[in-house]
Formats: structure tokens, C-alpha cells, sequence
């Protein structure tokens, strides 16, 4: 039962919408919500909060182009004949400026980011309600929510277009924002989750499905992580509690496993809730469309169009449990044991034969089909990638047998024999480059993980990959058209 999913029911989210300019997405009018009235008690603060979590649901986030862009750039998966083309522009580095899609990740982003910062920039009238309607600790609380979300949709953007327009809550500029440095959208970023850090509650103590202390922690540790801060990055890390790995690598992917011990931050879905505007607008964030459709579009029967890729299959040691724990293969079962799958399964458009389909966040382990929605929620960090990011920042600070207990930790649940922990640093290194492959195949995180280690060009070798230009997104056309602050030369390197 998902009932704690309704914090994403926000109706309130239809009002932001509609007060941002068509321009640009900026609040242009701010006042039109009084804020200084509409936020007098605790209910309407909340909702105000709830709000900007459902633009992570949209089918331009998570409810469905994410998984294809990463997974397609990142080349983790092949591509039936029927997928779509402008799913394939990810996997032949074709996009360009005027890709919908690109524009639809930008709208739903910047989307999000405006209505945290109705909250965040609203904090003087949140804390002048009473402390009987609204205590202290839930100000900062719904506060440090508004700032955790901001951080996540600019680290969306800034990973995928580097210099982008800088919105922190000042509503005096209504014409559009110029782009700003990332190292300055990355400092906004480390400065929310602080606060975060210091002001969320604990897992234990915070309604599932909302963000938490611990997520916060490694969301920070892992933005320090990306900008060789190994120290800070470590401590950030090690201050977490309350995580373990699951027993079973497959209970990550499943409803009703979701909000386990290893879970640390996860998109919400459930399709109780309601999907009947699904495909009302891929950016805004509204209405019932509380459902993903990974579950077909990665399926093994049905319509599906990705399969995972050679590459990844044979990336994986003999014996490996997380090979089985993340594809289908002929001769396994599904619909609780009741069903076994067959050569014929495994066919696409003209025939081809794939050697493997997706398991991960697939409906068939408890079902005969998959229909076009999944309510299993999107694992954004799991405690096993926090343990080989820990290991990445201890064989960086040098501390090379620290690095491989806690890899060993990760590969002891696979099943595999523990490394030794006399390897050398660069031995270390490959280990943590390995293991994150086959731990987190198709969760959006290799692409990110190749460009920062500075593997890109070679493992994308013969994909049309052009280094200095690929590792970043073009600017939409429709930002540079309608916001005069961007222009054509603020566009990225290539585009």
C-alpha cells in the first residue's frame, strides 16, 4: 500500500504553473498568489512544497526520457527497430539544438526549480506563522525540502548543459535570466544541501517518499565526489545511518520492496493515485500521472524497445548475481513461477534474436504481462552506489584498503570473491570503475561516471561520440528564441 504517496497530489502545483511566463518559465508575477496571505498555516506551506516534487515524475524526467537518454548515451542497451527516432538521436550523438526532448528536460526542470523557490523565497513569510500553526523545526524542515528539490533539478541541468540561467528565488528580473558559470550553480547547489543536511529529518523519522537527512548527505557527497573534494565528499558520506544492502539485489526493483534499507532517494509512482493525464504534458507537473511506462518501453514480452547491450551482458563475472538480478534470459520464469520464457520471447522487429532482456523495474516477476504503466517507484541513490562512491573517495585520499572493504561489501552481496586489499591505487581504481558498471547498469549514472573519469572517448569508441562536444547537451532553441538574456553565443561547444 502506497497511500504516503498523496505528498505528490498537489493541486496547489496548478497554480504555479500558470503563473510562470511562457517566456522563460520565471514567476512574473508572484503576487498574483498573495503570498503573503496563502502561506498562514502549515497546510498550505506543505503543499506549496509538495508541489515541486511532481515535476521528477514527468514523462520528460522520470516517468520515462531519462532512462532512454542516459541509458542510450551511456550505450547500456541496444535498441529495437521500433524504437522511436528521436529516442535514437541519445544513442547516435544526432541531437542537436532543437531536440523536443532536450527542451522538455529544460522546461520540467526549470519548472521544478520555480516552485521551490515560491517556498525559498517566501522564507520571511513562512516564519512569521505562529509557532502553535507551524513549529520552528517544520519551517526549516519544509524549507530544507525546497532547497533539497532546487538542488536536484540543477544538478539535472547543470550535468547536462554546464553555464545555464541561475533562478535563486529573486523575482525582480521577469525577462529571463542570463546563464551564469557552473562552478556558480554548483556552489547554489552544495549551499542548499547543507542546509539540507542540517535541517531534513532522519529516514526514520520523515513520511516516506519525502526527502530526508540521509539523502541529503549523499546527494552532497556526491556533488563534492564530482569536483574532486574527495576529503569532504568522504565525511559527507560517513555521516549517514540507517543504510544497508538489501539481502536480494532485485528487491531495489520491485513495488513492494520500495523504501527499503537501501534505499536513500527514490521518485515516487502509484498508479492508485491515478494516470488519467499521463500524457498532459510532458514538463508541467500536474494532475493524475503518477506512473511510469519504463515497464513497457524496457520490456521482455509486449511492446518494448530497448534491450540491454552485449557490452553490459559480458561485463559481468562468471557467477555474479546481479547478472540474473538485472535481465531475463531464455529459461527463466516469471509470473511467480507460473510462466517460463522461450527462444520466441526474445525476438524483435525482423527477427533478431536479443540475448538478454531487462529485469530491473519490470512488472513480470509478479504478472503474465506488462501494460503501458508501472508504478514501481525510480531509485535515484542507493546505499550501494554511496559504498563505491566511499570507495572511490578513499582510494583517492589514499587509503587503499579502506577502498576495497567497502567494494567488497558491494561484490560479498553478488556473490564474488573479495578483492585484495593489498592493490594498488590504480588496481583499485578499475575495481571501482567495474563494479559501478554492473551494480548500477541502467540507472542513469554511467554516462556521468565515463565523462568524469575521463573514459568517455574510449568506451564510446564508434558511436558517433565526439569528445568536447557530446558531454554536454545543446542549449534549446526555444531558451535562446524567447529569453533575450541567452543568446546563440552562450550556446555549447559544437552545437
Amino acid at each position: 500500500m502506497k497511500t504516503y504517496k498523496l505528498i505528490l497530489v498537489a493541486v496547489f502545483g496548478l497554480f504555479i504553473i500558470h503563473s510562470c511566463s511562457d517566456k522563460d518559465l520565471e514567476l512574473s508575477n508572484p503576487n498574483q498568489l498573495a503570498p503573503e496571505t496563502f502561506f498562514s498555516t502549515e497546510a498550505q506551506v506543505q503543499s506549496a512544497v509538495n508541489a515541486a516534487y511532481a515535476n521528477l515524475q514527468t514523462v520528460a524526467l522520470y516517468g520515462r526520457l531519462i532512462w532512454y537518454m542516459m541509458d542510450n548515451m551511456s550505450h547500456e542497451q541496444s535498441g529495437n527497430g521500433q524504437q522511436e527516432a528521436d529516442k535514437v538521436t541519445f544513442a547516435d550523438f544526432s541531437f542537436d539544438s532543437s531536440n523536443g526532448q532536450i527542451a522538455e528536460y529544460w522546461d520540467t526542470c526549470y519548472r521544478g526549480i520555480n516552485k521551490a523557490n515560491f517556498v525559498i523565497g517566501n522564507e520571511a513569510i513562512i516564519n512569521e506563522i505562529p509557532e502553535n500553526e507551524l513549529s520552528s523545526t517544520n519551517k526549516a524542515k519544509f524549507l530544507a525540502e525546497a532547497k533539497f528539490l532546487r538542488a536536484q533539478y540543477y544538478w539535472l541541468l547543470v550535468n547536462r548543459f554546464a553555464n545555464i540561467p541561475l533562478r535563486n528565488g529573486d523575482f525582480t528580473q521577469p525577462e529571463g535570466k542570463p546563464v551564469s558559470p557552473k562552478a556558480d550553480i554548483i556552489n547554489l547547489i552544495i549551499e542548499d544541501l547543507k542546509f539540507a543536511t542540517t535541517n531534513l529529518l532522519s529516514k526514520n523519522q520523515e513520511e516516506l517518499g519525502r526527502a530526508n537527512k540521509g539523502a541529503a548527505q549523499a546527494f552532497l557527497g556526491k556533488v563534492l565526489l564530482y569536483q574532486k573534494q574527495y576529503g569532504p565528499a568522504l565525511d559527507e558520506f560517513k555521516k549517514m545511518t540507517g543504510y544497508a544492502l538489501e539481502n536480494d539485489y532485485f528487491d531495489n526493483f520491485k513495488e513492494e520492496t520500495e523504501h527499503g534499507i537501501e534505499s536513500v532517494w527514490e521518485i515516487q509512482y502509484d498508479l492508485s493515485l491515478g494516470t488519467g493525464d499521463k500524457w498532459g504534458g510532458p514538463v508541467v507537473g500536474q494532475g493524475k500521472n503518477h506512473a511510469t511506462f519504463r515497464g513497457q518501453d524496457y520490456g521482455v514480452l509486449d511492446w518494448f524497445n530497448t534491450y540491454p547491450s552485449d557490452d553490459l551482458v559480458a561485463s559481468f563475472e562468471s557467477g555474479d548475481k546481479r547478472l540474473n538480478g538485472s535481465f531475463y534470459f531464455v529459461g527463466d520464469t516469471y509470473n511467480g513461477g507460473a510462466n517460463t520464457l522461450v527462444e520466441g520471447d526474445f525476438a524483435e522487429n525482423g527477427g533478431n534474436v536479443r540475448p538478454a532482456a531487462w529485469k530491473k523495474y519490470q512488472n513480470y516477476y509478479k504478472q503474465v504481462s506488462e501494460v503501458q504503466e508501472s508504478g514501481i517507484n525510480a531509485k535515484v541513490i542507493r546505499y550501494a552506489d554511496v559504498l563505491l562512491m566511499m570507495a572511490e573517495c578513499e582510494n583517492e585520499v589514499g587509503t587503499q584498503a579502506a577502498a576495497v572493504i567497502l567494494i567488497n561489501r558491494v561484490r560479498e552481496r553478488a556473490g564474488l570473491a573479495g578483492l585484495s586489499t593489498a592493490l594498488s591505487k590504480s588496481a583499485v581504481f578499475e575495481a571501482i570503475v567495474q563494479e559501478r558498471k554492473v551494480e548500477l547498469n541502467g540507472e542513469q549514472v554511467r554516462f556521468d561516471d565515463m565523462i568524469r573519469w575521463g573514459i568517455v572517448s574510449t568506451e564510446l569508441a564508434g558511436t558517433n561520440f565526439q569528445s568536447g562536444k557530446h558531454e554536454l547537451w545543446p542549449i534549446p532553441d526555444r531558451e535562446i528564441a524567447t529569453n533575450p538574456n541567452v543568446t546563440a553565443e552562450d550556446q555549447n561547444p559544437g552545437y
